[in-house]
């Protein structure tokens, strides 16, 4: 009996990570097939969508099928929303090349600032994918909700930060997986993590409704 457990899960072990390798092939063709600026953002939705649909016990969905129709339905609003979060993240870097011409006082009064609205934005960005495959919202409401949701539930969030970074120690030392697992398994932990702070506000939704 024990045995026949040990087998199911190693079954079960051996599925998924064969699931990761094949949907995390799939992000990158579709990500070159979109030249990278127009597939990169359609692409992450649609592979979020297929982690979600995992992570509610969905497992039978048809990857190849449900990745390629919610690219081509999702190309245009998410390509929208990719490319205004793309815009904030070039004025930040260059904000932050600037402070390297600079020096004294100026450099250090803001330095501090936008050190912690790039913090933001990278919170904002860890809850965004999640966001737009879990809710159906207008553009502007994907970036505030979130960057609200990563706020409210920021011992989540310094949890989900924790796990991509041993994710990157990793690949680092094991550099043979990144072809197979680089965007996958980090988008796994992170949807996982966003789908726990979403059952929280949903409960105490509900409580407040009662």
């Amino acid at each position: 009996m024990q045995f026949n457990w040990v087998v199911g899960k190693a079954y079960t072990g051996c599925e998924w990570v064969m699931k990761l390798a094949y949907l995390n092939i799939l992000w990158v063709l579709f990500s070159l097939g979109g030249l990278i600026f127009l597939g990169t953002s359609p692409a992450s939705v649609a592979l979020f969508t297929i982690l979600r649909k995992w992570l509610m016990n969905d497992t039978d969905v048809p990857i190849f099928r449900t990745f390629l129709n919610t690219y081509k339905k999702e190309f245009v609003k998410s390509n929208q929303l990719g490319w205004v979060m793309a815009l904030i993240g070039m004025f930040l870097y260059f904000d932050f090349k600037y402070l390297i011409t600079v020096g004294g006082t100026i450099q250090y009064v803001l330095s501090i600032p936008l050190l912690i609205v790039t913090i933001l934005f990278f919170i904002t960005m860890l809850y965004l994918f999640p966001v737009y495959v879990h809710y159906d919202l207008r553009l502007i409401q994907y970036i505030k909700n979130s960057f609200y949701i990563g706020i409210i539930n920021m011992h989540i969030t310094i949890l989900m930060i924790a796990v991509t970074i041993l994710i990157g120690i990793l690949y680092s030392s094991i550099p043979g997986i990144v072809p197979f697992f680089s965007i996958s398994l980090f988008s796994l932990m992170v949807m996982a993590g966003a789908k726990q702070s979403f059952n929280r506000i949903e409960a105490k939704q509900k409580r407040l409704s009662v």
